[in-house]
């Protein structure tokens, strides 16, 4: 399940409400939702893909998965934004009409994974814990100490040779001093928001503790429309689910939660600085992409789907210019980018 719901506000204002992240070419050709579709397009480890994303990007989603030769694809619409419990809610309930003992991968389709070989050798080696009940996790082994992600503290291991571990602990966003700690500690690993779930389990534990958004997701799939390719969920019981993460719905509540410790090249594509880390750099460190000229310019990211863009004595900053709108930031306040979309969102400016 390829969940597509994300409004990817971050990267303002390339990433806008009616074409947001998972669509763009940020990473290469194809976007991150072909990207995402064609890692989980292997007929011996998994089924038909489905998608779940808003009303609104529906034929994009269809044309995008086309266009990389994905054929049928089942798209679930969300007819309001509801946060991704309710996503997997809608998503176990789908898998266990045909199979109450299925697994379901939920990936969101906004993330970029370079090695697909070993991402599907860590989909084989979780499904083993997930078959015996645990909600399963892959945790990224982290390389630098970041603060733009979630860790998992590592608890033991499930079994004497294997390589999953019960989870200790979920942790937010740190500081920069406490990720540092995590890093040297080798016990903590980035969430990587990927989860191989056995829908028994699962299901069991959102009755357990969230038993009103299951029964409206519940609902509102049971009186879900069908639009050729695509499945209306019912509004009015989508609308009463409770807008909260799959993460601290369940997950974070739960004795049946394991991880998996990967390493498959793994970034979450969630700001300007992370895109910055990626991008092929200069000699003078700076990441230059459509009509720019810079002079005396360190450390930046520049980019323009539109007016030329000049800089003077600048550093370490991100600035990307469309035809409407432009944005320049240290790259050390980018997360904050949320902030001035919040404010759009609230006012008459529009541009979103």
């Amino acid at each position: 399940m390829l969940l597509s719901g994300g409004a990817g506000s971050r990267l303002w204002p390339l990433s806008r409400e009616s074409h947001p992240k998972q669509f763009l070419q940020l990473t290469g050709e194809q976007s991150l939702l072909q990207q995402t579709a064609l890692r989980v397009l292997d007929a011996e480890l998994f089924e038909p893909l489905t998608v779940i994303a808003s009303a609104q990007h529906r034929f994009l989603i269809a044309q995008q998965l086309s266009e990389v030769g994905v054929q049928s694809p089942t798209i679930v619409l969300e007819p309001s934004v509801r946060s991704t419990a309710a996503a997997a809610a809608v998503a176990a309930l789908l898998v266990s009409r045909s199979d109450p003992d299925g697994l379901v991968l939920l990936a969101p389709a906004d993330h970029r994974i370079r090695n697909v070989a070993a991402f599907r050798g860590a989909v084989r080696d979780a499904s083993a814990a997930a078959a015996d009940g645990y909600l399963s996790l892959f945790g990224i082994t982290p390389d630098r100490p970041a603060t733009g992600y979630g860790y998992i503290r590592l608890g033991a291991r499930l079994t004497e040779t294997g390589r999953t571990h019960q989870v200790a602990a979920f942790v937010e966003k740190p500081d920069s001093a406490t990720a540092g700690s995590y890093l040297k500690s080798g016990d903590h690993l980035w969430n990587s928001g990927i989860f191989l779930l056995p829908v028994r389990t699962f299901l069991a534990e959102l009755e357990r503790f969230e038993p009103e958004l299951l029964g409206d997701a519940r609902a509102s799939l049971e009186r879900a429309a069908h639009d050729d390719d695509f499945v209306r969920l019912e509004q009015k019981a989508f609308d009463r689910c409770r807008t909260v993460s799959v993460d601290h719905a369940v997950m974070e509540r739960t004795d049946r939660m394991a991880v998996l410790p990967v390493d498959f090249d793994w970034t979450d594509v969630g700001s300007w600085s992370t895109l910055a880390e990626m991008a092929d750099r200069d000699i003078s460190g700076n990441t230059i992409l459509g009509e720019v000229l810079s002079e005396s310019t360190e450390n930046c990211y520049i980019r323009s789907e539109g007016p030329l863009v000049a800089t003077i004595g600048v550093e370490n900053l991100v600035i990307v210019a469309t035809p409407d709108a432009v944005l320049v930031t240290r790259k050390q306040q980018d997360q904050d980018v949320k902030r001035i979309v919040d404010r759009l969102r609230s006012g008459k400016h529009g541009r979103l």
